[in-house]
């Protein structure tokens, strides 16, 4: 059986709407629930009221189930059957239910609701609120007119009415009511400019503008040249194009502007760096539009990045450096003779001499000679007097109780030290020992550079390659010794975060205990930094790694100026470099 519900409601006007729906079942649920099939809602009615069921020959049986009666064609009933070809009225509360027979076998079942009068409404007119306020389309007049003064004009008047309108303003004299303009709070880097809309919306109802970040900004670098960053990227899909046009329209700069990756009042946290599609969707093959490019095509840390390089000197006395492949193998000519492993053994000689001194512990560790920089992201310099002389002596005299040191990293006042003095060595408290490993208890030792007739001698002996000079430095075969070059920084795209990985020994990335020439570039290959480090694209990453976790997209130490410090490549990207220290 198919009973066809047919609702009838009526609007304030008294205009009809009718909606019909079908329901394929042989009974007919009716009551106030809503599980109902048809629900009446009238507190005079029960949840469940009325089952209606077909029955033999097309015949309708209407039941109460509840604790009620129902009134049928106006006879109270609690059990009829019903000929929906002849039609009848159910009445429960304020509703009616007629029932009928449509033409194609269906049962129709039409629900009204009727509207009682209770006494003569002009008469109780004048005691209805309704009476006493505005009509509904006055209302929304006057809503309207509330809202555009309180949102619109009152935030105009007073920014036009200011007396300090220049941007960069303190913000005391701020615009009214204008805190249901912003979308959110402002970062943590520009929350100053809290009360200071000016400083960035220069022109009203116009975005903000690069020359306005740029004002603040000026020293940040681009990340490339304009041009080459429209071509890296690509041609835009015909959605994407017809949007920028649309934004365009409205004064919005294009794609490369400051504000298309710089979203403001997002909330009042750190911005968030940039995901690595952002990054991905120029390098992931942008040599197939970008030929000339020296950088290799990235996706994922995990799976697809290039081999790292490192800065090194490749050349023996060149200060020049150049990238090198960090494949295991990589070298650096920085000027220095030192064997990591021997220095970091724990049971030869060098261990045992570390074990008499008291500012070591029982063999040397990498932190005995590497300080870290202030910010803990670097290293300073190794200094001979502050991490060597305590083992590798440079005394040459004692005067009464004081010792005389040659001045280190001054090949010409060492021989001018050494040509002046003009008497052996008085009371050494050892002799002839040049090495750690040889040395006796009983404090520090000089060396013995003989009287002045020999001293000329003893200063080529001091700089060949088996002098004192020669054990740590390279002679230059002109009376010096080649220069030493200490960095920081090796990355020329990239930066490394020392204090993130402080719960690491330094071996677990610096193979230095197995090092056995100055020579072994000790930097991480890519295969150890993905031991932790996996892509932002893996399921279970140990440590999760996006683009923006080693590189940054603007060079912040390359300016914009003609006076300012020279601009990169056209394909470097951003880079914290730290000053370079060498020492000759």
């Amino acid at each position: 059986m198919t009973f066809l519900i047919r609702t009838i409601d009526h609007t304030a006007t008294g205009r009809e709407i009718v909606r019909d729906r079908s329901i394929e079942s042989d009974r007919l649920s009716i009551g106030r629930a809503t599980t109902n099939d048809v629900v009446v809602a009238d507190l005079a009615v029960e949840q469940h009221h009325v089952s209606v069921s077909t029955g033999d020959r097309g015949q309708l049986s209407i039941e109460a189930i509840g604790s009620r009666d129902f009134t049928l064609d106006g006879h109270r009933q609690t059990s009829v059957t019903l000929d929906p070809a002849r039609g009848g009225a159910l009445t429960l509360g304020l509703y009616t239910l007629t029932f009928g027979r449509e033409p194609d076998g269906k049962t129709l079942v039409t629900v009204t609701q009727e509207e009682r009068e209770f006494g003569n409404r002009d008469a109780i007119r004048g005691f209805d609120l309704a009476s006493a306020m505005p009509s509904k389309r006055a209302a929304a007049w006057i809503g309207v007119l509330v809202i555009l003064g309180a949102f619109l004009v009152v935030p105009i008047w007073s920014s036009l009415a200011r007396e300090d309108k220049q941007a960069g303003a303190d913000g005391t004299d701020q615009v009214a009511w204008d805190a249901s303009w912003s979308t959110g709070k402002l970062s943590l880097a520009h929350h100053s400019l809290e009360n200071n809309c000016e400083a960035c919306h220069v022109e009203p109802f116009v975005s903000v503008r690069d020359e306005t970040c740029l004002s603040c900004h000026e020293d940040i670098g681009d990340h490339a040249d304009r041009s080459r960053l429209a071509t890296s990227r690509g041609p835009m899909g015909t959605g994407e194009a017809l949007l920028w046009q649309v934004a365009e329209t409205f004064g919005k700069e294009g794609p490369e502007a400051c504000t298309t990756c710089h979203t403001e009042h997002e909330g009042a946290g750190r911005m968030e760096p940039a995901a690595e599609q952002f990054c991905s969707s120029c390098h992931e093959d942008m040599d197939a539009r970008l030929t000339d490019t020296a950088l290799g095509n990235a996706h994922d840390f995990g799976t697809a990045h290039p081999e790292l390089q490192a800065l090194a000197h490749t050349a023996l006395g060149d200060d020049g450096r150049s990238r090198v492949m960090l494949d295991g193998k990589a070298r650096e000519q920085n000027g220095l003779r030192f064997p990591h492993a021997m220095h970091l053994s724990a049971t030869n000689g060098v261990a045992r001499m570390a074990d008499t001194l008291p500012a070591y512990g029982e063999a040397l560790v990498c932190s005995d000679c590497h300080i870290p920089t202030d910010d803990r992201n670097g290293f300073l310099p190794v200094e001979m007097e502050s991490s060597c002389e305590s083992c590798h002596s440079l005394v040459y005299d004692k005067v009464g109780s004081t010792f005389r040191s040659l001045r280190h990293g001054d090949v010409a006042q060492m021989r001018a030290d050494l040509m002046a003095m003009d008497r052996a060595p008085r009371r050494p408290v050892t002799q002839g020992l040049r090495r750690p490993g040889e040395f006796k208890r009983g404090g520090r030792y000089f060396q013995d550079f003989g009287r002045p007739a020999r001293n000329y001698t003893a200063v080529a002996q001091a700089l060949s390659d088996q002098g004192v000079c020669g054990e740590c430095h390279i002679p230059s075969g002109d009376g010096g010794v080649m220069p030493v070059f200490q960095h920081s920084d090796y990355f020329l795209n990239a930066r490394f975060d020392h204090e993130a990985h402080e719960q690491e020994d330094c071996t677990t990335c610096h193979a230095a205990d197995q090092s056995d020439s100055a020579t072994d570039l000790l930097m991480p290959t890519l295969a150890s930094c993905r031991e932790c480090h996996s892509g932002a694209e893996a399921v279970q990453a140990e440590v999760p790694s996006t683009c923006a976790m080693c590189h940054s997209y603007h060079p912040p130490n390359f300016g914009r100026g003609g006076d300012g410090p020279q601009s990169p490549a056209p394909d470097r990207v951003a880079h914290v470099l730290r000053p370079q220290r060498g020492t000759e």
